[in-house]
């Protein structure tokens, strides 16, 4: 629910609507098309794995096709964008690059 609300605040999905089936739960999200129906995610690629997690501090946070697609990650204080991540100066799990 948390990545999905970065989705919408950077401008990448509309809405999303959370659909309880009884087990895990389902998130539908609503992306965004630009003028003439153009994705507005390009790429997508997730960091983090069960079997390998991916750590970084804010020294070495990754900057995603330098600047302007975002990291998604998992901190101390929630999940976040690499750009939050640096002003609020903590370190965390990488989960994604958007992009």
């Amino acid at each position: 629910k948390a990545i999905a609300e970065i989705l919408i605040n950077e401008g990448y999905a509309k809405s999303f609507q959370v659909i309880e089936d009884g087990k895990q739960g389902i998130i539908r999200i609503q992306l965004k098309y630009g003028p003439n129906k153009a994705q507005v995610i390009t790429g997508l690629r997730r960091v983090s794995k069960p079997g390998l997690r991916i750590y970084t501090n804010v020294e070495d946070m990754p900057r995603v096709i330098r600047g302007l697609g975002i990291a998604i990650l998992s901190t101390s204080k929630g999940i976040m964008t690499d750009r939050q991540a640096r002003k609020d100066n903590v370190g965390g799990e990488v989960l994604a690059f958007v992009w």
